[in-house]
């Protein structure tokens, strides 16, 4: 079975998906003073990558918070969906590459679609498969922050993920990876798979960026989720 996309002109900038809903998130800073709205194309009953999950709010939050420390860094996103921490980083000035899996084309085009929908047609998206030590991976430009909302969602993937990761530090050993996820099992846990590939990480309290609440950037996310942050390095040799 085939699948023919028709576009639909919403005005003169952006384009959307007649299938898709359109959602808006605006970040404020805690003054009032600083505003950013955000638009992302939905498809809520679709893959998993076509929707803005709890994790992804609260990560675009600590973004939108750390606004003057991204400005002109080099940013890469993995399992970008439809992208809101990248594009939030972007529209702060930083020199964004977004990514999801290359076995999800749909995935890919909608990182696509988000970027048109918010005017930066320019941010290049890439597919990346964790696990893979792809071409595509090894073509990528230095990276100071890596970016992942709720990427430890499957035990199953959770070293593959850590693959990718070490690659990516060991390269650029200044890096640091900002991540979001959602407490789903208690005898859920990467400690063992952090010391392996020789990483460690640093828990980062929600409240030190104001996301311990029900409601961020004027929408109803995360809810009653409960979601954790932290970040992660290359371990330090003693």
């Amino acid at each position: 079975m085939s699948l023919h996309v028709n576009y639909m002109k919403c005005n003169e900038d952006q384009i959307v998906h007649p299938g898709f809903t359109e959602n808006t998130f605006t970040f404020e800073s805690h003054d009032g003073t600083q505003a950013l709205t955000v638009s992302v194309p939905e498809v809520p009953a679709a893959q998993y990558g076509m929707y803005v999950w709890p994790c992804a709010v609260v990560l675009a939050q600590y973004v939108w918070s750390s606004k003057e420390k991204i400005h002109r860094q080099s940013v890469l996103e993995l399992g970008a969906g439809v992208s809101l921490p990248g594009i939030v980083a972007a529209k702060c000035g930083a020199h964004v590459t977004l990514s999801d899996s290359a076995e999800i084309p749909l995935c890919l085009e909608n990182s696509r679609r988000c970027c048109e929908l918010n005017g930066l047609p320019e941010v290049p998206v890439v597919g990346l498969t964790w696990g893979e030590i792809s071409p595509a991976l090894c073509s990528l430009p230095p990276v100071d922050i890596i970016l992942g909302s709720d990427v430890f969602y499957d035990p199953e993937d959770f070293e593959d993920v850590l693959v990718t990761l070490s690659f990516l530090l060991r390269r650029n050993p200044s890096g640091q990876f900002w991540t979001t996820f959602q407490e789903r099992s208690s005898d859920w846990t990467i400690e063992s798979l952090l010391n392996k590939w020789n990483l460690q990480c640093t828990d980062v309290l929600l409240d030190k960026f104001h996301a311990n609440e029900k409601h961020i950037a004027g929408s109803t996310l995360p809810g009653n989720h409960s979601i954790q942050m932290m970040i992660v390095t290359a371990r330090t040799k003693t």
